[in-house]
């Protein structure tokens, strides 16, 4: 029996998913994204679940593709849409981010709503170094967290950046030290689950929505929504009083 190749822990409204192939710094392969997605279609549905977590096994969060798995009759579109899937989730997402988090790793980390980052990560866009171009939305995730011309940068060079550079720039949302990552994590998903996750769930789909939308048109379909409280909220308040 081969161990799984994407764990999946839920504990308290937190699901943890864990990419297990540590001695292969966690590269990923097709039949990773076939595991990944599986849990990504479980979880889109389990109103149980009120954040997820998103983090590598071993010393690194990933690595990249599995090069070993490319050829020339290589089908990238199902680990496109997985990632599409993961970026879809209803439920905030977080990426712990340690280690190495390079090319096709660096574009599952995009999917998620928050990077959080130890200081001794290492991050890039190495499509260029291996004579390859990016299907799994690296053109659109890296401009929208970095701009155009710093994207654009990252992706000609293969440059790879320290984590506090990466927050710097904008591409990771917080860097820790690496003792202090776990807790810093446990402190904002704590936040996260401590929030109706109805509201959560709608707020990101207005975001969502609104990098869809003109400014005007974005704004009446936040309007258009009904108000009042999700229902979670309002079973929560009622237990309350």
């Amino acid at each position: 029996m081969h161990d799984p190749l994407v764990t999946r822990h839920d504990t308290q409204g937190l699901a943890t998913l864990t990419l297990n192939r540590p001695d292969k710094l966690n590269a990923l392969s097709p039949d990773s994204f076939v595991a990944l997605r599986t849990h990504l279609d479980a979880i889109s549905t389990d109103d149980t679940i009120g954040c997820v977590l998103l983090q590598g096994a071993g010393r690194s969060f990933c690595a990249g593709h599995d090069l070993s798995t490319i050829g020339a009759d290589s089908d990238e579109s199902y680990a496109a849409e997985t990632i599409d899937a993961l970026a879809r989730l209803p439920q905030p997402t977080v990426a712990r981010i340690h280690g190495h988090c390079f090319t096709g790793g660096l574009e599952l980390a995009l999917g998620c709503d928050i990077l959080m980052a130890g200081e001794s990560a290492k991050l890039g866009d190495t499509h260029g170094q291996w004579g390859l171009v990016p299907v799994w939305g690296m053109s659109v995730r890296l401009p929208q967290r970095v701009g155009r011309a710093m994207a654009k940068e990252l992706m000609f060079t293969s440059r790879r950046i320290s984590a506090r550079q990466a927050l710097a720039l904008g591409l990771v949302d917080h860097c820790w030290p690496d003792t202090e990552l776990d807790g810093a994590i446990a402190t904002l998903v704590a936040e996260i689950l401590a929030n109706s996750a109805g509201t959560n769930r709608i707020v990101k789909a207005l975001v969502a929505a609104a990098d869809e939308r003109t400014h005007e048109t974005a704004l009446k379909f936040e309007r258009e929504l009904p108000f009042g409280l999700p229902a979670d909220m309002a079973q929560r308040m009622q237990r309350a009083l």
